[in-house]
């Protein structure tokens, strides 16, 4: 069923890794006028909302499920399966994290992992395995690893304050460094390190692709132009059509050695490109200030 053409309720599992950030999301989804109902087993998902009574003015519902009841997957995805035949549009919001942040942030809150293994990194491995059939089937995926809890906010609030049935697609732009990791929450990844690199110019080295001189450099250095105007043409053509499917966004990420010059400059001149063509684009530079 065409998510466009149904103003019927609309569920939300929130699922992902514990200390990715469950209980923030549910949190600031109730705010947003969501019907929440927190640790539920998969099995009794499609009962819940037939049961719960949703306010015409709150009709979407989020459920909160997580590893503790071993998380079946095949009950989770026979469960969604079932509510869309009754014409209920159904979506996975799966929440991540590096290994080492979720790590810190139990040792910071001095609390056990769900899982109780003898360590936390015990405890995460064996959840990772747990949930990556899940993560795969997920519709958004969040990486909670550099937002605090006002990013995540901001997050969250873009991408379910309004009726997604009805919304135009949203594209978030994100510049990055590849020495500091690939981005895990993206759907088309870019490699920029093709281009020259300003960080061997001298006078450009201390610069960001903010700056209009790294700016200029980057654009014009050979295979910038092309490279701008087919992924420009290859987002002309993939959008629609994800719309289509009911995707109502898309997380792009270029990638450069640092994050610092050439990933910020081509992201920013993509953003600028895709705004023109009425879509609403949004550009944030992960590692510019590394």
């Amino acid at each position: 069923m065409d998510p466009a053409a149904t103003d019927a309720p609309q569920v939300l599992v929130v699922t992902g890794m514990s200390g990715a950030g469950r209980s923030s999301a549910a949190k600031i989804l109730e705010d947003l006028d969501f019907t929440v109902i927190d640790n539920l087993p998969p099995a009794l998902l499609e009962l819940a909302v037939q049961a719960h009574d949703i306010p015409e003015a709150r009709k979407h519902l989020v459920v909160v499920i997580d590893s503790r009841g071993g998380l079946p997957i095949q009950d989770l995805q026979d469960a969604l399966i079932a509510l869309e035949r009754e014409g209920i549009v159904t979506k996975i919001v799966f929440l991540d994290a590096d290994d080492s942040v979720i790590v810190r942030r139990y040792e910071e809150n001095r609390r056990p992992h769900p899982l109780g293994r003898d360590t936390i990194s015990g405890s995460i491995v064996a959840e990772r395995e747990m949930l990556s059939g899940l993560r795969e089937v997920a519709d958004v995926i969040v990486d909670t690893s550099n937002l605090n809890v006002h990013e995540l906010r901001e997050r969250f609030t873009s991408l379910f304050s309004e009726d997604e049935t009805t919304r135009p697609m949203r594209v978030s732009i994100r510049s990055f460094g590849f020495k500091h990791g690939s981005p895990r929450d993206i759907d088309l990844l870019f490699d920029v390190r093709f281009l020259p690199n300003p960080h061997w110019v001298s006078e450009l080295k201390d610069l960001r692709g903010v700056d209009e001189p790294v700016r200029d450099y980057v654009l014009a250095s050979e295979g910038a132009e092309e490279f701008l105007e087919r992924v420009d043409e290859l987002l002309a053509f993939l959008i629609p059509r994800f719309q289509s499917e009911g995707k109502s966004y898309l997380s792009i990420g270029i990638g450069c050695t640092g994050g610092h010059h050439r990933s910020v400059a081509i992201a920013k001149e993509l953003e600028k490109r895709i705004s023109e063509h009425g879509i609403r684009a949004a550009v944030r530079h992960r590692d510019i200030d590394r």
